[in-house]
């Protein structure tokens, strides 16, 4: 069974007030942190005003790409539970946990299932691994059937092209599911009728 969700992509308040406010909201919301060709990216100054909120019971996460360390200093500061890291090597995710003291969501962008198997090195430093499709904010999706064989124990995450509409598929898969571009409109803005039916119907699926 899925194990909870992420909502990704969040830079707006009415949207992230509707998410904290909602009867069955998600695990997790993330944040673009420092991927500015993504159009879901908040700059810093706003990103501070944005989540200095009550964020109840759910994990705000950084999403960050290959972060310099003056971003790492200056996210530092902020109401972040989780950082999520794309394009960065074990041994500066060791570095960026131990020196923030955050939890660690290792992004692997999978296009073949070679991919899959980087999870072995970052496994014993992440809580939890992400496996996204190629392409970052362009949303590509990959075959879930190379994940077959990651072991039960590890905490792990998808991402990538998520279909609202195909959850029953994913009904056995002991993964959180981590959704941005499927529940937006055709101007590309978080849909919040589209958040109301993924949040309610979600349930079914989860442990």
């Amino acid at each position: 069974m899925i194990k909870g969700v992420k909502i990704c992509g969040v830079s707006d308040i009415k949207t992230l007030d509707y998410i904290i406010n909602h009867p069955r909201p998600p695990k997790f919301v993330g944040f673009i942190c420092n991927f500015k060709k993504s159009k879901r990216y908040v700059s810093y100054e706003d990103l501070k005003k944005l989540i200095n909120v009550d964020k109840k019971n759910i994990n705000f996460v950084s999403v960050l790409v290959n972060p310099d360390n003056q971003t790492l200093e200056k996210i530092s500061k902020l109401n972040f539970d989780y950082y999520q890291l794309y394009d960065v090597d074990p041994n500066q995710t060791k570095f960026i946990k131990k020196n923030y003291g955050k939890k660690i969501i290792s992004a692997l962008t999978i296009e073949k299932k070679e991919d899959v198997n980087k999870y072995v090195l970052y496994k014993d430093i992440s809580d939890i691994i992400l496996f996204d499709g190629k392409g970052y904010e362009k949303s590509i999706g990959f075959d879930h059937k190379f994940l077959s064989n990651i072991p039960k124990n590890i905490k792990k995450m998808i991402a990538g092209n998520l279909d609202i509409n195909n959850l029953p598929k994913l009904e056995n898969i002991d993964f959180f599911l981590d959704l941005s571009g499927s529940l937006e409109n055709e101007q590309g803005k978080k849909d919040l009728q589209k958040i109301d039916y993924f949040l309610n119907n979600i349930i079914h699926y989860e442990a």
